[in-house]
């Protein structure tokens, strides 16, 4: 598998981060964004790769976690691509569970969600919110998902790197879920641990804004033409 870990301004967790991924019993490479970082992620990352096995992306100014993760997807290398965010809200044990759908020849996305299970560490208010636009999006498109927003999402690497992404910040989340079920594929999900952050501690996610944003982008993209769904749609097979 391919990790992409989009990070802004995360020195206080990006060595975990890294070292956790690093340690998990599969083959892999770990992708790091540095999203125009201003704190100590750029020195923190030049001393990881002194220790581990590392592609790093520097960009110099901050744009957002969308368009670190498609400054990530050119330097892919493996047959799956896993998002992981770089604050440890999620953990990445959960990852070996993550990958284990793709087993069968017909998954080709995996979302790890935070409240398949429940509402687990979220406040009332994030589970509410969350479960909101989750609902949201299973009318709007037909499916059954309980985590929309999920910081992990899995991919086929030949699905992810075809689609024709222009996000450039935390859209990319309602982006990719839209296409991807426009494109008539199923998000299979399985449950992950959750640990919350707030903002005094970081947490850049603001929900009413960001949320309102991501529900005009699921119905923006909920009535686009299948032909824009894909960089290349000659050899895609339209279900």
């Amino acid at each position: 598998m391919s990790v992409i870990i989009p990070a802004f301004n995360e020195e206080q967790t990006i060595r975990q981060v890294v070292e956790a991924v690093d340690s998990l019993p599969i083959e892999k490479q770990i992708i790091v964004v540095n999203d125009g970082s201003t704190d100590g992620t750029y020195k923190a990352l030049e001393e990881l790769q002194t220790l581990h096995k590392l592609t790093v992306v520097h960009c110099q100014e901050n744009s957002g976690k969308g368009f670190a993760i498609r400054s990530g997807l050119p330097h892919v290398n493996g047959e799956v691509v896993v998002i992981q965010d770089a604050d440890m809200e999620l953990s990445p044990t959960d990852i070996v569970d993550l990958l284990k759908p793709f087993e069968k020849d017909d998954v080709q996305v995996v979302y790890g969600s935070r409240f398949l299970n429940g509402r687990g560490n979220a406040s009332l208010h994030n589970f509410l919110a969350n479960r909101l636009l989750a609902t949201y999006t299973n009318l709007l498109y037909g499916c059954r998902i309980t985590d929309e927003s999920t910081g992990y999402k899995a991919f086929t690497t030949e699905l992810i790197t075809r689609l024709n992404l222009t996000c450039e910040g935390f859209e990319f989340c309602p982006e990719v879920t839209a296409k991807i079920l426009r494109a008539g594929h199923r998000i299979y999900e399985v449950p992950v641990s959750y640990f919350p952050r707030t903002k005094k501690e970081g947490k850049k996610l603001r929900f009413w804004s960001d949320g309102l944003f991501a529900a005009w982008t699921l119905l923006k993209y909920r009535f686009i033409p299948k032909t824009e769904l894909f960089k290349n749609t000659a050899h895609d097979e339209m279900r």
